[in-house]
């Protein structure tokens, strides 16, 4: 049912404004009939941040922003969901329009400036399906006239650490001012130890909530060592490579909708965010997994993640131009590579080529 819902709904939401046809893809899965997906294979399961995935392939923060559709979404067949960003009080985020298609290059550009509906709210949904279960994370965000943006951060995790699976501290969005300085080695040290000790402050009462930090795929290589150090040492549990970049690859096609500020995301960022992914995974050696996502449109680009890094992968762009039927298709191109041959279980082929790819030619 949503297999032919999808091959007919896709053409008229490409002809609608993007915000637009994200509002009804929303309301359809709100209310459209969503039967569970067939059992994966139990090859493709995945223990990460002490929780078990049934399969690797997650939805990304930012389709479901208000935390709407967490179930429905998980009935398609992804093996976890990340809704948000949210943010303490709610906000507009940046005026419309804020979400761009670039049809050739299969590329999305938004600068949608953490529009929330605000922990309110989304705290109530999630509360409402806590006992549904399934592995539900949330990514943090926080406000833009915020004075202090690590308060926001600690103020959210007390509150949702009870109905959630995960949380991920989003300091790498482009969208809102200043957002990625906290990126940087002292503030960065600063915010994941209060991160840090507010989770471990709830866990009597909300049990172990796994953090993870979502950084941008524009570091610098200094950077990330920076990075990946103070993430190390603030003992986190896992981290998100990457967010969206504000670069803008010269030979994308469609160079008139590339001018538009934000951040640009789907297949002209998977080279990049790939490369910095194993640049990650050499980088953390182990401490804690890692989640790859940027450009993932294929069950190859999937694959490759793993071998760069990945233990869990997560995608939202390609959708647009996929269609939900890429889940299975990337669910079945990592069973076909375990038949295959190539390893036994999927972690053995987790950042199989990292060293290789650290060595190439740094992508443009």
């Amino acid at each position: 049912m949503i297999g032919f819902f999808d091959r007919l709904a896709r053409p008229l939401l490409r002809v609608l404004d993007p915000e637009d046809a994200h509002a009804l893809a929303l309301k359809a899965l709100r209310f459209a009939p969503v039967s569970r997906s067939a059992a994966d294979d139990p090859r493709l399961a995945v223990r990460a941040f002490g929780l078990r995935f049934a399969n690797p392939v997650g939805l990304a923060a930012g389709f479901d922003k208000h935390a709407e559709v967490p179930d429905a979404l998980l009935r398609l067949g992804f093996g976890f969901v990340e809704v948000g960003g949210v943010t303490p009080l709610p906000q507009s985020g940046n005026p419309r329009p804020r979400l761009f298609r670039l049809d050739r290059d299969e590329a999305v550009i938004n600068r949608f400036g953490f529009n929330s509906e605000g922990e309110a709210v989304v705290l109530a949904r999630l509360a409402a399906r806590a006992d549904a279960g399934g592995i539900v994370g949330l990514n943090l965000g926080s406000n833009k006239e915020s004075p202090d943006r690590g308060a926001d951060y600690v103020r959210l995790i007390e509150a949702m650490a009870p109905v959630v699976s995960f949380v991920t501290v989003n300091i790498s969005s482009p969208n809102t001012p200043g957002l990625r300085n906290l990126q940087q080695g002292t503030a960065l040290d600063e915010l994941l130890a209060r991160v840090v000790e507010a989770r471990d402050r709830v866990a009597p009462r909300a049990g172990p909530t796994p953090v993870l930090l979502k950084i941008a795929p524009d570091l610098t290589l200094s950077d990330l060592d920076d990075v990946v150090g103070v993430a190390r040492q603030r003992k986190i549990d896992g981290m998100i490579v990457g967010n969206t970049t504000i670069g803008r690859p010269l030979w994308l096609r469609d160079q008139e909708t590339a001018k538009e500020a934000g951040g640009l995301s789907g297949r002209p960022l998977f080279a990049l965010s790939t490369r910095m992914l194993a640049e990650t995974y050499v980088r953390v050696e182990g401490a804690f997994p890692l989640i790859g996502v940027g450009g993932i449109d294929s069950g190859a680009a999937a694959l490759a993640k793993v071998r760069a890094g990945a233990d869990l992968v997560q995608l939202y762009s390609a959708l647009v131009f996929r269609g939900l039927g890429l889940i299975a298709e990337i669910k079945a191109a990592l069973v076909a590579a375990l038949d295959g041959g190539e390893a036994e279980k999927l972690s053995d082929l987790v950042g199989a080529d990292s060293a290789a790819m650290t060595a190439e030619n740094w992508p443009v």
